[in-house]
This record gives structure tokens, sequence and C-alpha cells, in this order.
């Protein structure tokens, strides 16, 4: 492939080599600071403990997984994997949780608050607030017949939160296609990453006022969203009445609600999914989603193979390592406070 005519070609080679090998290993390195092993020296039990816990919610409350996994999302999508979404508010500090997107609709802190004790009942100051959100997302979707991964370890928790971040940056339900994508590409997210990860929504719960507007008023037409199924419309309608509350739930796969499975797939194919957001990864012409989609409800496997991937990719935005931020020893609040 090269040919050399002097020696200095050999060594300006060399020098290429050694540049390529140097950016080689930066990126591994910067890539790498999570890894699988972080703490089997300091607390290598971590893992099973933050299952136990899981397990343990989920026998008293079937919606827990989902939302769980869910406050591991909307905590990465802002200024990075940091728990900064866990952080009450305080004189410097105005939570996340009350942005638009999280107040009166995240739930399960409790639960993150009983994994904490237990983890640091065996291995005090130890493990971060944002790791435990990783391992809660990945035991939530092992224990509700989902994949299994080894989930990359190593980061820290923030030292402030960003309210206004989480008001723009966090995909809404009523959101079209295109400004989901872009906040997907915004975070180092593919096409492919937005249709696995939004196949979370094969287990939970919904409140009606994330999708009234597509049962009377879609887009201000005073019709209903025409992509929906016209029985399943029927049924939402009956659940969700024109000015009814708009916290009431409804299943987000009405198929198999608690199980991880590749029926939410097929829900879009057949007209019945729940959230406009969720819908248009199918229902929008020319889309590159719906090929994915496709694959994925004839192919579970590679649903859960990509999803596990992609748990992967949006655990590693941003991650605070090394000695920027810290280990919280509350989640709610900074050490200190």
């Amino acid at each position: 492939m090269f040919s050399f005519s002097s020696s200095s070609s050999v060594s300006n080679y060399y020098s290429i080599l050694l540049v390529f090998s140097i950016v080689a290993t930066t990126l591994y390195e910067s890539n790498a600071q999570l890894n699988t092993t972080f703490y089997s020296s300091t607390c290598p039990n971590v893992s099973t403990i933050v299952r136990n816990a899981v397990q343990q919610a989920l026998n008293s409350d079937s919606r827990i997984g989902a939302s769980l996994i869910r406050l591991h999302f909307h905590d990465c999508f802002v200024n990075g994997c940091d728990a900064s979404l866990l952080l009450d508010n305080s004189g410097s500090i105005q939570s996340e949780k009350d942005a638009g997107p999280n107040a009166n609709s995240t739930r399960g802190f409790d639960v993150v608050d009983n994994i904490k004790t237990a983890v640091e009942n065996s291995c005090s100051g130890i493990v971060s607030c944002a790791d435990i959100l990783a391992l809660a997302a990945e035991a939530s979707v092992s224990l509700s017949g989902g994949p299994s991964w080894n989930v990359q370890l190593g980061r820290r928790d923030s030292l402030t939160a960003n309210q206004g971040g989480a008001n723009t940056s966090i995909p809404t339900p009523t959101e079209g296609l295109t400004n989901i994508t872009s906040k997907f590409s915004a975070v180092g997210l593919n096409t492919n990453d937005l249709v696995a990860l939004s196949g979370a929504h094969t287990f939970g719960r919904a409140q009606c006022r994330t999708f009234v507007n597509r049962l009377y008023n879609f887009n201000g037409t005073g019709n209903p969203d025409p992509s929906l199924n016209s029985t399943y419309l029927a049924t939402l309608q009956q659940t969700c009445p024109q000015n009814g509350s708009g916290t009431t739930l409804t299943d987000l796969d009405p198929s198999t609600a608690d199980n991880f499975d590749n029926n939410y797939f097929n829900n879009l194919q057949n007209n019945r999914g729940l959230l406009q957001s969720d819908q248009e990864l199918f229902s929008t012409s020319g889309a590159s989603t719906v090929s994915i989609v496709n694959n994925f409800i004839t192919n579970q496997t590679a649903f859960f193979v990509s999803f596990a991937q992609s748990m992967i990719n949006m655990g590693n935005i941003s991650p605070l390592t090394g000695s920027n931020g810290e280990v919280r020893l509350d989640c709610k609040k900074v050490n200190g406070s």
C-alpha cells in the first residue's frame, strides 16, 4: 500500500503512525473514562445491591421500572449523566424536578434514595448517584424481561442543576420527529438510538395530558390525529374525556403493559402508538425511522441488542469523571449543604 523512496519518507511514515497512535489512544481514553469494573475492588456487590432493591420496588409497584429508566433518560439529556435531576431546590439550586418535562411527572426518587441507602450501608462514599441511576435502569429492564448489559461506571455527581436546560433539551411527547431527532443529535445519539430508546415505552404509563391533544384537536384541526387507530381512539377517549383529568394514567403498551418486549413496535404498525412522538416513528412518510421500526417488529433480538447498546451510548453522554464533581452522600443535595 505504501512505497518509500528515501529514509526521510520512512521517517515521515513512522511520524504519521505515531500521530495516529496518539489520536487513537486519546479517543480510546476519552471513551474509556467509564468502565464496567470501576467498583470491582471498592464496592464489588453494587450491581447486586441495586438489582435487589429494584426487584423489591417492583414487587409493590409494577410501574417503577419504567419510572427509573425515565429518570436516567431525563438526567442524561441535561448536562450529561450527572444525577443533576435528583437535586432538590436550595438557595443556589433551581431543581430540574420542577422543569416542564419533569414536574408532576417524574417519579421514583424515593426508590433511588432507598437504593442509595443500601449502597451506602455496604460501601460508604464510593458509588455516585449518577451510577446508581444507570444501574437501576439496567436492572429495571432486565427484571422486566428485557435485555441485560454490562453497565459502564465511574460517573460522578454534579454540584448544580440546570432547570432551563431541562425545559429545552428533553424530548417531549407532543413534538414532531424532526425536533426530537435534533434533540437526540445534540447529545450525540443517532436515529437508531432514537428508535431503540423509544422502545422503552414498551412498559410504563402516561398521563392523559401528554396525548389528549391527539384525541380531540390535533394540531388545531378540531379533529383527532388521523394516524390513530379508530378503535384505539375510542378507548382512549373513554379513558381521557375532553376536559377531564389530565393526570389519569393509561398503559403505554396496551398489549403487555409491564413487560419489556418488542410489542411497542407492533403497536406503531397498527397505529396504536400512544404518544405523538411514538407514532411519528412509523407514520412519518419517508422517515429513516420506519425501516428500523419494521426491523424491530420482526426481530426482537435485534431490538434488544440495539437497545442495550443505545443505553450504553446514552450513559456515556458527558459524564463527570476523575476529580470533577463529587460522590454525593445524599442524592437530593450536594455534600456539605
